[in-house]
């Protein structure tokens, strides 16, 4: 159900989603040498542009997407970062070719490529494999502190989510991320794992380091070699994200219109200088352990998004949340994700007495979660998700089905 008023309600979900995506989409542009605060603009502008193209009916906010990271360091190295910002512009207008694709092809010819049995297994692996990586740099390998002090902040946070969506009453059920968020930060103050100089010594006012794009062919097909992989990604987040509020979003905005949505907010990201754009496995995870599902929340944590990267000392207090809070949050959040696909599986009726089923999961899962490459041209390789979907499809297409 979509509510549009500006209410407290609204406000503090709308808080909770940006405090849950803040710290990967800050963390793309440290990695690449990007602008950390023209990617707070740029995934708040391109969340609005998604809502503005499927008409603010799928509750998703879009952030810097990881699947850029190794294209972007290859190409700002030998060309230049403007060169890289090119490639991302080139990108998002490759979305609006499969856009076309879809449209031409008809979205339920799509949709019959993914029966539960696939779309179950490839929700499982986006939550099996980003809870790893998630937990890996957050809590055993982040920076500063112990290894038990990193862990105590992460179970304060995951303990925290756990009280206040269980235990708690009313409107603050639908808040344990923030409060997990708010625990967990107070936790770390006296154990010295929040920078609080990097706090004081920030300006209030500060106009993010906008950059326009370079073109150049090669950097180019780099960067938009990428995208046969995000499309698949793509695909995936929206089931999951259908899954969870069980909406069909293949049929209603469409594949197509949420691919525009994606795409133009890819471009508009590299004409200003920031990473590349996806829907954001971190937000569906609210919405699932939270089960508000209005997609206005996410158009409120946009225009906070925005106002964030102007002002540098409330920009700079998100960039000092402690990794180990990230991690236990993600502990959740991602876990959650992974028993909607099992959800998924079961209210699909999919039958695993059958062997061709049980072996379409099987290989699905293990694909997804091994970290193995296929290796398509130069340094693009099919890996995770995007292996583990399209072997799903072909499977499910070529295995016979006793039905």
């Amino acid at each position: 159900m979509r509510e549009t008023r500006i209410t407290l309600k609204n406000v503090v979900l709308g808080l909770q989603h940006l405090v849950a995506m803040s710290g990967a989409t800050i963390l793309v542009p440290l990695i690449t040498g990007l602008s950390a605060s023209v990617a707070l603009f740029t995934a708040g502008v391109g969340t609005l542009i998604f809502h503005l193209v499927t008409k603010g009916k799928v509750p998703v906010f879009l952030g810097s997407s990881f699947a850029f990271i190794g294209v972007i360091t290859i190409v700002g190295a030998q060309y230049g970062l403007e060169y890289a910002t090119g490639g991302i512009v080139a990108a998002g207008l490759v979305y609006l070719l499969f856009a076309l694709i879809v449209k031409l092809i008809g979205t339920e010819r799509v949709k019959k490529l993914f029966p539960p049995v696939v779309t179950g297994s490839m929700i499982m692996v986006i939550g099996l494999t980003l809870a790893p990586v998630v937990i890996n740099s957050n809590i055993l390998e982040a920076p500063g502190g112990t290894a038990g002090q990193r862990w105590l902040v992460a179970f304060s946070v995951a303990a925290t989510m756990v009280i206040v969506s269980i235990f708690v009453k009313g409107f603050f059920k639908l808040t344990p991320i923030l409060f997990g968020f708010i625990v967990g930060y107070l936790v770390s103050l006296p154990l010295g794992l929040v920078d609080t100089a990097a706090i004081a010594g920030a300006a209030w006012f500060k106009i993010p380091q906008f950059m326009l794009p370079k073109f150049n062919l090669e950097a180019i097909i780099v960067i938009s070699s990428v995208t046969i992989v995000t499309f698949m990604e793509h695909i995936g987040d929206i089931t999951t994200n259908g899954a969870v509020t069980k909406n069909d979003f293949f049929k209603d905005p469409g594949l197509a219109k949420t691919l525009i949505g994606d795409g133009l907010a890819t471009s508009f990201a590299g004409l200003v200088g920031g990473p590349a754009n996806t829907t954001y496995s971190e937000n569906t995870g609210v919405l699932a352990m939270t089960g508000n599902f209005n997609p206005f929340t996410l158009e409120v944590a946009a225009v906070f998004a925005i106002i964030l990267a102007f002002f540098g000392k409330l920009g700079v207090a998100l960039q000092t949340i402690p990794a180990p809070v990230i991690g236990g949050a993600s502990i959740i959040l991602f876990g959650m994700i992974a028993t909607i696909g099992l959800r998924t599986i079961k209210d699909g009726d999919v039958d695993l007495n059958q062997n061709r089923n049980l072996i379409i999961i099987s290989i699905m899962l293990v694909l997804g979660i091994s970290g193995v490459t296929l290796p398509i041209t130069g340094n693009i390789g099919l890996s995770g998700l995007s292996l583990s979907a399209l072997t799903g499809i072909i499977l499910n297409l070529v295995l016979p089905n006793s039905d």
